[in-house]
């Protein structure tokens, strides 16, 4: 049964005129019959122009692409792509043929703000969704997350995940396209590992993202197969939690976390940092103490940036395929690319060792 204005407008108790007001923004409105509008719509998830069943089955030109944060590389190289093959080559004529209008929507890394531009893009019925990044650990956003998509699949919106494992059992996602983070994690600090580091640091990202926890879950599982965790105490995880630091995924956390790192555990040869941006604050860390890298301490990160190889010295990293993972996202988000079987495909990660990982110093 369509929703309609007049719906709306008995669930606030006020007049549909109001409703109409606040929805198009082109009168005063105060702010509590507002919000008590918005939620409304909300509660009922009303879909703005869509009074008629013909146009609610119906999708726009749009598609929304969903980012964390624009000025991360790590998330404007992949929405970039996406939107090349989105708005299509062009001929020069300023027409457009099938081409849509790609928007980008910068959350923070809010799941709040996640959910809501899910809910304007329902209400414009985008004919797609990408969303890029790790997702939030929680249930009750999992949850609500599973709820938006499944509507917005249920009017014909395609939804693509790119570089973010597929929600628990949601079957509205048309392919979720997921980087290898665990595997690359271990492979990283396998790589230190064969080189003879044995006390190694971690600056980690947020707890409650899946990119943290299943590159963390990498790093650890090649530790304790190498016999790393614990002082012969039996207190590995203990050990495990005093050489990890959480923090965000910016410079300044890298530079934290290293500091905090280096006065739990003075002895570490190597830091692992949560990506690229977070070791460029790790190495700053590291000579701020008059360290060098990598005759004192090694630095690692995650990404393989734009940035990692011009740095001094060229960073050791592991690298996504984000701009093929982007583009490819695009293509299915615009039905040019027939989806992976079973919706689901892991993209690998590369190892790229370079000059800021070495052998361990031998005092």
């Amino acid at each position: 049964m369509t929703v309609t204005l007049a719906d709306v407008a008995a669930r606030a108790r006020v007049s549909p005129a109001t409703v109409s007001r606040v929805l198009n923004g082109n009168y005063p409105v105060a702010a509590s019959t507002r919000e008590r509008v918005l939620r409304a719509v909300d509660d009922l998830d009303y879909v703005l122009n869509g009074p008629a069943s013909s146009l609610a089955a119906a999708t726009s030109d749009l598609i929304g692409i969903l980012v964390n944060d624009i000025a991360d590389p790590f998330f404007g190289i992949m929405a970039g792509a996406a939107q090349t093959e989105i708005g299509g080559p062009g001929d020069g004529s300023g027409r457009a043929g099938g081409e849509k209008l790609a928007v980008v929507c910068n959350t923070g890394g809010s799941p709040a703000r996640e959910l809501t531009y899910l809910t304007l893009l329902q209400r414009q019925r985008a004919a797609a969704v990408v969303l890029t990044g790790g997702a939030v650990e929680d249930p009750a956003h999992q949850a609500a997350m599973s709820a938006k998509l499944a509507k917005l699949a249920d009017a014909g919106t395609r939804v693509v995940l790119c570089g973010r494992p597929p929600l628990p059992d949601s079957e509205s996602v048309l392919a979720a396209l997921a980087f290898d983070n665990r595997g690359g994690g271990r492979r990283l600090t396998e790589h230190l590992v064969s080189l003879g580091h044995r006390r190694i640091g971690y600056a980690a990202g947020p707890l409650e993202r899946t990119t943290t926890r299943h590159r963390l879950e990498g790093h650890r599982d090649a530790m304790r197969a190498a016999g790393l965790y614990g002082d012969g105490s039996g207190d590995t995880a203990g050990d495990e939690e005093r050489l990890t630091v959480h923090g965000s995924y910016d410079r300044s956390s890298g530079y934290d976390a290293t500091v905090e790192l280096l006065r739990r555990e003075p002895g570490i040869t190597a830091v692992v940092a949560a990506n690229d941006t977070v070791a460029l604050g790790a190495a700053a860390a590291i000579r701020d103490r008059g360290l060098r890298i990598p005759e004192d301490i090694s630095v690692a990160g995650f990404d393989d940036l734009p940035f990692s190889v011009d740095v001094v010295p060229a960073l050791t990293t592991v690298r996504l395929p984000l701009f093929e993972a982007g583009a490819r996202a695009g293509r299915l988000a615009m039905g040019k690319e027939t989806p992976p079987p079973g919706g689901i495909a892991t993209i690998p990660a590369e190892l790229m060792v370079r000059g800021s990982t070495a052998v361990p110093r031998v005092a």
